[in-house]
């Protein structure tokens, strides 16, 4: 068992300070040897995983899928897709994470199915049929063309026409990902079974994708334009201000009639993406008291650069919409360039140090540990359409999606020699396989493991209190928060400029009545010059102090 995991016991609570470690199935690990990763695969690098000091994984879709969004498009919403295994699999792979003390999140996409899927086949047959309603269907206007303005995230009209209908139906993604109709109740229903086929098959919590886009305006109201400074004019999406399209008050009640499910299954907890263009108040507002979300993320902190204003910024708006909430921070995931890019490989453990200083859970993604960056890749290699349809602007997600390097050899040992993986594995991440990284007592990997040990096994740092240090009260470009918990506080401090400039930092100038403080030992990272009352903090590094 993972050290934090025995030490919170059954613990009903125990997501609350949690770190989750993403797995994205098709690129972890290749058991049958067909280039695309699977549930076996997952389950024979478990042990890795557990030896991170982690809670929790987090596992990507691995549905029955056509796999034109690669598993974000569900054809069944209970059963596994053949390239990743069977529903045998997937038990034994539960057996396998819970007897190393691992809890098992899965994604649940709610909003939008497949085209594939036997819901919408049936509903766009006519407008009477039985499930006529369960998708989002709409006349076009007199003129021909769709109902109103919505774009979709992977470009163009959110809108598509079906001849046989002779109407358009919605779809917020790819025109083969309908949205589903929520407002209509035996949709919500079915999706709540959904969840309950899972949570009876032992699994200990799901991981929403796009929660907040479940309801729609049904006047399908047009959305307003984004301001101009704030518009990406490579994506056309971000020239509307998502209004109508997703976030509708009706959210909240079903939010609170998942949570009521889970309450029934003691343990098992819930985790939403928050996308759009207010993402930190939803995120308050969703994961707000006892009957909503446990806790979710926004894209705020994994599209930061670890700047310490920024980051400061996003940390401060979040405070103060109220402390009756619960975040789960992350730093990379599928969607995002890798944080070693994004940071910088040379702070990859540093960030990591950041991100363990804060109030809330914590997620890591698959390769965070050993410092993978973004990889670079060809247009003819691009498989994700994001990418593809929008490239080279946008050059889509692939490049944090590469096969993970397990050893050193040709493909990384993510599937054999002389099979072509799905996507081609990136030559500069070989040399940080974790065969190499086991090896060496002050790699990255083995540093990391001892980062998340002193966070697991801190109560400070998993359930305290937090507050801010204001910028003004700091050098430029360090980062301030203090922890608290009952009569314990923890200073933690990172220096996140990028120059060669040390920063001298007097803790008592910062915290009122001190007598003193003791560093603790960080990994990776040297202590602290001292002088006087004031210690030095070299660029790139963190302190973590113990007041008294």
């Amino acid at each position: 068992m993972t050290l934090s995991s025995l030490l919170q016991g059954d613990r009903h609570d125990w997501w609350r300070g949690a770190t989750l470690y993403q797995i994205y199935p098709r690129s972890f690990m290749d058991a049958n040897g067909d280039g695309i990763g699977d549930l076996k695969g997952i389950t024979e690098k478990l042990g890795h995983v557990a030896s991170l000091n982690v809670d929790a994984i987090w596992l990507s879709p691995f549905f029955t899928s056509p796999m034109d969004d690669f598993g974000y498009d569900i054809a069944d919403y209970c059963d596994v897709d053949p390239m990743f295994g069977s529903l045998d699999d997937f038990r034994a792979l539960v057996d396998r994470a819970h007897g190393l003390g691992l809890r098992v999140i899965i994604d649940q996409v709610l909003s939008h199915s497949s085209d594939q899927h036997a819901w919408f086949q049936e509903s766009r047959q006519d407008r009477t049929n039985p499930k006529a309603d369960w998708y989002v269907w709409a006349d076009p206007k007199p003129d021909g063309t769709a109902p109103n303005n919505w774009m979709a995230a992977f470009s163009g009209r959110a809108w598509t026409f079906d001849a046989r209908r002779r109407q358009y139906y919605l779809h917020n993604f790819l025109p083969s990902q309908p949205d589903l109709n929520f407002h209509h109740p035996e949709v919500r229903e079915a999706h709540l079974d959904n969840l309950r086929f899972w949570l009876d098959l032992g699994v200990d919590g799901f991981r929403f994708d796009v929660v907040n886009y479940y309801f729609h305006d049904p006047a399908l109201t047009d959305n307003p334009p984004m301001p101009r400074e704030r518009v990406n004019p490579g994506n056309p999406q971000s020239y509307q201000l998502q209004r109508h399209n997703i976030e509708q008050p009706e959210n909240l009640a079903y939010l609170e009639r998942i949570r009521a499910l889970l309450d029934e299954y003691p343990g098992s907890t819930t985790v939403g993406e928050i996308a759009g263009n207010d993402q930190l108040p939803t995120m308050a507002a969703y994961t707000q008291g006892e009957s909503r979300l446990h806790m979710a993320y926004t894209f705020d902190l994994l599209d930061s650069t670890g700047d310490a204003g920024e980051l400061h910024g996003v940390l401060a708006r979040f405070a103060e919409l109220g402390e009756d909430t619960w975040p789960c921070w992350a730093l990379s995931n599928h969607d995002v360039v890798r944080s070693a890019t994004s940071w910088g490989e040379a702070r990859a453990l540093l960030a990591l140090t950041v991100l363990c200083s804060l109030r809330g859970s914590l997620c890591l993604y698959q390769g965070e540990e050993l410092g993978l960056a973004e990889a670079e890749l060809a247009y003819e290699d691009l498989q994700d359409p994001f990418g593809i349809n929008l490239w080279p602007e946008i050059k889509g997600r692939d490049g944090c999606r590469t096969p993970m390097i397990w050893d050193d050899s040709f493909n990384g040992g993510f599937c054999p020699e002389g099979v072509a993986p799905w996507l081609p594995v990136y030559r500069h991440h070989v040399p940080l396989a974790v065969n190499r990284q086991e090896a060496d007592h002050d790699s990255l990997l083995n540093r990391v493991r001892e980062l998340l040990k002193l966070r697991g096994t801190s109560e400070v740092l998993r359930q305290g209190d937090q507050q801010l240090i204001a910028p003004e009260a700091l050098p430029d470009d360090v980062f301030a928060v203090i922890r608290t918990l009952g009569d314990r506080r923890l200073l933690c401090l990172a220096h996140l400029g990028r120059g060669d400039s040390p920063a001298s930092i007097a803790p008592d100038s910062l915290v009122d009545g001190i007598a003193g403080w003791s560093s603790l030992a960080l990994p990776g990272m040297a202590v602290p010059d001292m002088e006087g009352r004031a210690l030095t903090l070299a660029p790139g590094t963190a302190a973590w102090l113990e007041l008294r």
